[in-house]
This record gives structure tokens, C-alpha cells and sequence, in this order.
């Protein structure tokens, strides 16, 4: 295996990585507005600080996977990198706008205890789990299907170019099934009526995440798909089915791992679909960006190699203490009052 190739498949495992944490991430802020809900305002209010809490102490450390992805872009391919980030700027803007309203509305929403405030603060969570998860759906259709790229490689298409049929699925897909995987995981972490409606959003959300995520996941294997990437969507939607009969049973373990493989095998399947290209031209393949012709020198991308030996374990063993301290469940009658500043009228 060469070195560019080494690379791209770590790119593959760090968006892997990122999709399979950050996905319920975002899938905790869904659902936090329904799950929220209830005729006592304060009962509502501890509803969605438990639903919250669920991933208060590793949203921001999941994030870390999007910015060494990133990274690991920039430095072993910087021609898919340049030309991504100018095509896809639109949209990847919209991204990064959300995820920063996202973690200003985390990060600020208990400071003041106020209901509007919180009000305002939940609103930016929403938005700031929504966007990303559609729009990172139809980036990685748009990628996988190619757009227009001229021999200079520049992205030629227009946004609206990428709202095409097959791209609107994944966005559809990646948002249905973070949901999905947030609701399980919420039911994994909490006790209580959080617990019990949280296993119903699961049971009612796991049908429409199958019909969807496997639609997605058989268009991208008859378009773009290789004979041996048939495995992977099996995978995906025995996964599924499975997470259908478990969240029935209220089995939140084995469901969240089997969100957790489903996953897994989407995004395996589109950088399987995507390989050996890095992005694909629409136009003309001549003007196809590949592992090859896209990739940093040999010298840099060794030294890339040695750095990412020493770190990743430690990134690694450091994120794994973490979920392992933080692995009791919570409830929302244990969630103390308000300590946030007072609004002067």
C-alpha cells in the first residue's frame, strides 16, 4: 500500500469516526425540543437539561474528529482540499456557521437563567444539529456522484447544482439516521420518563431511517458501488432492521451499537465508491482528482505518518477514559435547579 492510499483510508477512518460520535451528538439536539416538552415548565426545562447533559461532557471532544479530518486533508491532499473547499464553500460555510451557534447555544445556554434566553440558546442548538447533518449528507452524494471540475481544477457547479435528487437523499439519510442514533443513545444514558420517551422517538424514527438510509445506501451501490461494496450494504440495512426488532424490545445497548455499524457502513460505502478518486469530474474524466494526483509529496506524507503514530493512541486512549468516567446514567429529578445569573427587568 502506498503512502497517499494510506492516507486517504485514514481520512476515511477520522469521518468514520467523526459521523459515528458526533452523529449522536447531533441527533441528541433534535430531538431535544420533543423530548423537552411537558405541561410543567420547569419539569420541561429539566427534561431538556438531562437530554443535554447526555452529551455535556463529550460533544466538544467528538468534534475533534472533523478537525483532524480537516487537517489530514490539508496536508496529504491539498489539491482535493483546495478544490472541495472552493467548490463545496457555500455549503461547508453553512456548516461551520451552525456547528459555531451550536457551541455557543451549549455553551451559554445555563449562564443566565432565563427563559427566553434558554429559549433562544435551544433554538441555536436545533439549527446547529439540522444544518450540519443534512448538509454533510448532500457533500459526501455530491462528492461520491462528482461535479463539475475543469482542468484547473475548479468546481464549475453552482450551489443549486448540488441540490440534485440522489444528494438530497443522503441529506435526508444522514439526518434521519443521526436522529435515530442520538434518541437510542439518549435512551442508553438516562433513567426515568426521559428513558421511556426517548425508546418511543427511537421505535417510531427507526422504520423511516431504515426505508431512507437503505434507498441511500442501493442507489449509491448501483451508481457508484463496486462489486465487493454489496457487502457493505448489507451490512448497513441488516443493522437497521436489527436496530427496528432491539428498540421494540427496549434493548438501547445492542441498538446503539448496531446505529453505531450502520453507520459505519454507509460511510465505509462512500469512500469504497469514491476510491481510487478523491473527487470524481462530472464533465469529463480526464479532470478527475485521485489519490494520486492530488496528494502532498512522499517526504510530507511520511512525516505525517510517524506524527499520527505517537498521537492517535493517546488522542484515542484519552477520548476512551472519558465516555468510561462520564458512563452512568442520568435523570432529569436529579438535575438541580437553575445557578445561572439573574436577568434584570
Amino acid at each position: 500500500m502506498s503512502l497517499p492510499e494510506f492516507w486517504f483510508f485514514v481520512i476515511a477512518f477520522f469521518f468514520v469516526g467523526y459521523f459515528v460520535l458526533e452523529g449522536f451528538d447531533f441527533g441528541v439536539g433534535m430531538l431535544m425540543p420533543i423530548l423537552g416538552r411537558h405541561s410543567d415548565a420547569a419539569t420541561g426545562e429539566k427534561r431538556r437539561r438531562t437530554v443535554l447533559n447526555t452529551i455535556g461532557p463529550v460533544w466538544d471532544g467528538n468534534e475533534v474528529w472533523l478537525i483532524t479530518a480537516g487537517g489530514a486533508l490539508f496536508a496529504a491532499f491539498p489539491e482535493w482540499y483546495a478544490t472541495l473547499f472552493s467548490g463545496f464553500y457555500l455549503p461547508l460555510l453553512l456548516i461551520l456557521v451552525a456547528l459555531i451557534l451550536r457551541i455557543c447555544a451549549i455553551e451559554w445556554r445555563g449562564k443566565i437563567d432565563d427563559p427566553l434566553w434558554r429559549r433562544r440558546c435551544d433554538i441555536g442548538i436545533g439549527i446547529g444539529s439540522w444544518v450540519p447533518a443534512v448538509l454533510w449528507g448532500v457533500a459526501f452524494a455530491n462528492i461520491v456522484r462528482g461535479v463539475a471540475i475543469d482542468e484547473n481544477k475548479k468546481v464549475t457547479a453552482g450551489f443549486f447544482d448540488l441540490l440534485n435528487p440522489y444528494a438530497l437523499l443522503g441529506g435526508a439519510t444522514m439526518a434521519l439516521v443521526f436522529a435515530l442514533h442520538g434518541a437510542v443513545f439518549i435512551a442508553l444514558k438516562t433513567s426515568g420518563d426521559v428513558h421511556e420517551d426517548s425508546v418511543k422517538i427511537a421505535a417510531r424514527l427507526s422504520v423511516p431511517a431504515v426505508l431512507v438510509g437503505g434507498t441511500f445506501a442501493l442507489w449509491t451501490q448501483l451508481a457508484h458501488g463496486k462489486t465487493w461494496t454489496w457487502l457493505l450494504v448489507g451490512v448497513a440495512s441488516v443493522a437497521l432492521l436489527l436496530v427496528v426488532a432491539l428498540t421494540a424490545k427496549v434493548r438501547e445497548g445492542w441498538a446503539f451499537v448496531f446505529t453505531s455499524i450502520a453507520i459505519v457502513a454507509v460511510v465505509v460505502l462512500l469512500f469504497a465508491s469514491l476510491f481510487p478518486n478523491v473527487m470524481p469530474s462530472s464533465t469529463d474524466a480526464a479532470f478527475d482528482l485521485t489519490i494520486a494526483n492530488a496528494s502532498s509529496s512522499p517526504y510530507t506524507l511520511k512525516v505525517m505518518t510517524w506524527a499520527a503514530a505517537f498521537a492517535a493512541p493517546v488522542v484515542l486512549g484519552y477520548q476512551a477514559w472519558t465516555y468510561w468516567v462520564f458512563r452512568q446514567r442520568i435523570s432529569s429529578d436529579r438535575i438541580p435547579d437553575s445557578i445561572g445569573l439573574t436577568v434584570k427587568s
